[in-house]
């Protein structure tokens, strides 16, 4: 059996990603976020509020079962907020806080279980994907905890990486930037005041000349690549590559 743990399954990308696998008699999804949208006799749902650092790091145990008959393990840290946009000064200290523990803090807490549980396990192929974004290699005016998280979490991934190779566990491990998609993420940017993100013209012609990628298609390429990693340019990678 293959088993697939991904974060932030409710809805967007983690969701359509979990359905696609489910097309398979052979996959396993452990879907974790704060509701459940799923039912699926080949899917367990654990829910987690990834704002809750105490609360998560109570119950990952729940999520990184032993998966004895597993031959393919794969973490997808799916899960992501942009937060509140605006600029810094103008900003509360906490939002700052929320969006590093979600898109950096839990991640990585995750990463760490992931590869505590299987890394030494063999005839089983492992792999990590950090779902990332161009904004972590590009500055957005408004984006400063977005942008600073995504390029944490693309280094992240590079060092976990030297290390999983210095041991020789073969875990491969990805962060790839997915494409701007047909999320509620773009609803919140389209939302955005036009005094504190310079393009937000831009995110609302995405939108009305329909350039937004679907949820599903960008499923489709995340599916490519755990299927043929060959396909990635190095660990810090993007759709586009593929």
């Amino acid at each position: 059996m293959n088993y697939y743990i991904i974060t932030g399954t409710s809805r967007g990308v983690g969701k359509a990603l979990a359905e696609s696998l489910l097309e398979q008699e052979t996959n396993f999804v452990i879907g974790v976020s704060r509701n459940c949208t799923l039912t699926h006799p080949r899917y367990r749902h654990q829910p987690l509020d990834f704002s809750d650092i105490a609360g998560v790091e109570h119950n990952l145990h729940k999520v990184f079962l032993p998966f004895e008959d597993a031959q393919r393990l794969v973490l997808v840290n799916n899960a992501g907020v942009v937060g509140e946009i605006g600029y810094m000064g103008q900003s509360q200290n906490e939002h700052f806080e929320f969006v590093f523990d979600v898109n950096v803090i839990v991640p990585a807490m995750f990463m760490n279980l992931f590869l505590q549980s299987y890394q030494h396990k063999t005839n089983c192929e492992k792999m990590i994907l950090n779902i990332s974004s161009g904004a972590g290699k590009s500055p957005k005016d408004g984006w400063a905890a977005y942008c600073a998280s995504k390029a944490a979490l693309d280094m992240l991934s590079q060092t976990a990486q030297v290390e999983q190779e210095k041991l020789g566990t073969g875990v491969r491990i990805y962060s790839v930037a997915p494409g701007v998609i047909d999320t509620d993420m773009q609803e919140q940017i389209r939302g955005a005041h036009p005094g504190q993100f310079s393009s937000l013209q831009y995110f609302k012609d995405l939108k009305a000349n329909g350039q937004l990628a679907s949820p599903e298609a960008a499923a489709a390429k995340l599916v490519q690549l755990m299927e043929n990693p060959a396909l990635a340019k190095g660990v810090v990678c993007s759709v586009r590559d593929f």
